[in-house]
């Protein structure tokens, strides 16, 4: 959409195309980000051909196996639980949580019916958190708010259908911790050549307290009960 716009020479809102292309597909926002030196879950990428999927280790070497393999793949480098996730897909739209091999197969095979690049993730424990940020070179950055959940993660129904699912604006957290995912924020919205307004999703670690980036979003939701308007409403800073 953002290249139709410039192609027509119609002004937006938001990121332009580099930074929206980028932030939509989960490979490509690891790859950067982790260039970036901002911690991540750890995961793995595959990609689906045909009846049989494609695995990538890091170097971006391919090997062709069937979803057997793939998943014999996966447990190596991988514990369980993981989350496996298309890697073009907003509001937790083909996502799944696998607790055995069994599962793993089954929901691959799920997350290829929106996508044939594929994100497996280890499950991090703890608080999800998400920070706001607004501009271009000057970053306003909003506080950060927790995400206290009914489900087991933060699931599209969990998002938008359960009554039980909240928010609380700051998170429980440390002022030291709210400070480095602040900055973490700034940090990865520059690294992707963000423009204009985005949140950044968290996660603070239960055991460490140490925080991974969960993922960007270049045009996060204004409804009701959207969390960027809500950040927003509460004391910021520029960083």
């Amino acid at each position: 959409m953002q290249g139709l716009l410039e192609i027509i020479d119609k002004p937006y809102v938001g990121c332009k195309v580099l930074a929206s292309s980028v932030a939509m597909d989960k490979v490509y926002t690891k790859i950067i980000l982790d260039k970036a030196g901002i911690k991540q879950a750890k995961s793995q990428y595959i990609r689906k051909y045909e009846e049989k999927y494609i695995y990538i280790d890091k170097n971006f070497n391919e090997t062709l196996f069937d979803v057997e393999k793939i998943c014999d793949k996966i447990e190596e480098n991988l514990n369980y639980p993981m989350f496996i996730k298309p890697s073009n897909s907003g509001s937790s739209v083909g996502v799944n949580k696998a607790n055995s091999k069994e599962e793993l197969k089954k929901y691959i095979d799920y997350a290829s019916k929106f996508d044939k690049k594929i994100i497996i993730e280890e499950q991090i424990v703890g608080k999800e958190v998400e920070c706001a940020v607004l501009g271009n070179e000057e970053i306003l950055c909003s506080s950060v708010g927790e995400i206290k959940m009914q489900d087991t993660f933060y699931s599209f129904d969990a998002k938008y259908k359960s009554k039980e699912s909240k928010t609380i604006i700051p998170a429980e957290i440390s002022k030291e911790k709210i400070e480095e995912i602040r900055k973490n924020a700034v940090k990865a919205f520059k690294a992707i050549d963000g423009k204009g307004l985005s949140r950044i999703d968290f996660f603070v670690e239960d055991k460490t307290e140490k925080i991974y980036l969960n993922e960007i979003n270049t045009m996060p939701g204004f409804t009701t009960i959207s969390m960027y308007p809500k950040l927003f409403e509460n004391v910021r800073n520029k960083i």
